[in-house]
């Protein structure tokens, strides 16, 4: 059920006829004319071959880029110009690539805003990892590390792009168990990239394959 006052009243995030395409190659579109839509509650998982515009979708959903074409909004409004902590957050495949190396845990943790301390319990989070930098985690508890940091109570979309493929296998069920039971507690819409067809089936409400050229 989701949790009083944070979630529950359903929102609606959209890739509406959306084109892009890379500086100079406007010949060869990323996307063409793609849409989809992620509601609060769903596990949308999303499929294609290497190299066909899942990981710039997400990008363009989270607000890093701008469509040549077409809109991305969220409850109609442009995901854009909200203000603050952004409502949709991606998290990645490479967790390394996304934290500053030269600050501690705390300090990135701190920047990104309020983190509940019930996720770091969850996420099996240790206190005296925050004193440390990047480089002497993990990679599996980085990624849990970018998991707490981007579930701001504001957040309502997580856009997950590969996020357990480099990881090893109790690992990625530890971080997909948590994972559902924060999107059921919260309400929250998820975007699930994955080439694993098992686990889009398992953890998935509904899958889309992304249309591509061969």
């Amino acid at each position: 059920m989701p949790v009083s006052g944070e979630e529950g009243d359903g929102m609606n995030l959209e890739a509406r006829n959306v084109t892009f395409y890379y500086q100079g190659r406007k010949h060869a579109p990323v996307l063409e004319d793609f849409s989809i839509s992620i509601s609060s509650g769903e596990r949308v998982g999303l499929k294609a071959p290497s190299g066909r515009g899942k990981t710039t979708l997400c990008r363009l959903l989270a607000g890093y880029e701008r469509p040549a074409e077409g809109q991305i909004l969220l409850d109609g409004k442009p995901v854009r110009k909200y203000r603050g902590v952004c409502p949709v957050q991606m998290v990645w495949q490479h967790p390394e690539t996304v934290v500053d190396p030269l600050l501690t845990l705390g300090r990135t943790l701190n920047e990104a805003g309020a983190v509940e301390e019930r996720l770091l319990d969850a996420l099996h989070i240790e206190p005296d990892w925050l004193s440390r930098y990047p480089s002497e985690l993990s990679g599996g508890e980085l990624q849990r590390f970018c998991l707490a940091r981007a579930l701001n109570p504001a957040v309502r979309f997580l856009l997950c792009d590969e996020i357990s493929a480099m990881l090893d296998l109790v690992t990625q069920a530890q971080i997909w168990n948590f994972l559902l039971d924060e999107a059921g507690r919260r309400d929250l819409g998820l975007l699930i990239v994955s080439h694993d067809d098992a686990l889009l089936e398992r953890v998935c409400t509904r899958v889309e394959t992304m249309p591509w050229k061969a």
